[in-house]
């Protein structure tokens, strides 16, 4: 399992210190002309349903689109699943490194009937060799978050309560977000039971992470080095400068694709970007719209101080 690099921890320390000494944070230039640009790009995209929710981490400022629009959650759920996890290390209530059973069924939540994940649907297929054999708390949120592990998933959110989940997801300013159930829950699928987010409540939760309100120190820094290993970067990190630090969570099913992010300029104090999307049935294209739609914030905001002469 790689851990967060001492180096890359040190510039996210001093990312978050420049945070709060520049309150101001992006200049105050008027919101018509992005959100202009944002929907012009939205609208080009034929068909396309899609939510939007910025906010600048220095300032408050937050510009949105459709963002109090109900979506299907898909992974992007497992961000309040480890925001629980890490209550409950927080609490004593349980150890990141105590090791469980790894399961391969799972009980629905609609009449306990039992089943099964398929390796075919899951990025980290690799997982289901090792179904028997014990497996830390810690080992799982790792898998679960860069790896987007259903597995991993389903095995957590049957320890840790969805309802609890959701109850914390709330009580952080996460409107409209539910998490009712495990991945591939076939009978609750069809009865209707899904997890849902909205672009507005996905980003409250990562702001909320990112101000140290889910978990102590050590936790929020844990959560966060999680997220900015994160596997999957053919969404909001492809429309930004390589090499920018992303902590964000993806997910997707079929014509829905996610991201949710938190982005660390190097020039200028962190912000947070949610982007949600159905009814685009090439994943590729909702990629390279969500990346156009994340170019268009970057390049929306000139740098709060010039590059410093090297």
């Amino acid at each position: 399992m790689r851990l967060l690099s001492p180096p890359l921890i040190t510039v996210l320390l001093t990312v978050l210190s420049s945070t709060r000494s520049e309150p101001q944070g992006f200049p105050n230039r008027p919101d018509t002309d992005l959100r202009a640009a944002l929907e012009r790009r939205i609208a080009a995209q034929p068909g396309a349903e899609v939510a939007l929710w910025f906010e600048d981490l220095a300032s408050g400022r937050t510009l949105g689109i459709a963002d109090t629009l109900t979506f299907h959650a898909a992974s992007t759920m497992k961000v309040p699943v480890m925001f629980e996890l890490f209550r409950r290390a927080d609490e004593g209530t349980l150890d990141l490194d105590d090791r469980i059973p790894l399961v391969g069924r799972f009980a629905s939540i609609v009449d306990g009937s039992s089943y099964a994940l398929d390796p075919a649907d899951d990025s980290d297929d690799a997982l289901y060799d090792r179904i028997g054999a014990p497996i830390s708390y810690r080992e799982l949120n790792e898998r679960m978050i860069v790896r987007s592990s259903n597995l991993a998933t389903n095995v957590l959110i049957e320890r840790l309560d969805p309802t609890r989940v959701t109850a914390l997801a709330r009580s952080l300013g996460g409107e409209g977000v539910v998490v009712r159930r495990g991945v591939e829950d076939g009978v609750a699928f069809r009865a209707g039971l899904n997890n849902v987010t909205t672009a507005r409540g996905l980003g409250k939760l990562l702001a909320a992470l990112e101000r140290g309100e889910v978990a102590s120190p050590w936790a929020t820094q844990a959560m966060r080095g999680a997220l900015l290993r994160q596997e999957f970067n053919e969404e909001i990190p492809a429309g930004l400068p390589p090499g920018t630090p992303v902590a964000h969570k993806t997910g997707w099913i079929t014509a829905t694709t996610h991201d949710a992010a938190i982005v660390y300029p190097p020039d200028r104090p962190p912000f947070v970007l949610v982007i949600l999307t159905r009814a685009i049935p090439e994943r590729a294209d909702a990629q390279r719209l969500m990346a156009d739609l994340a170019r268009i914030v970057w390049e929306s905001y000139p740098p709060i101080n010039p590059p410093r002469a090297p």
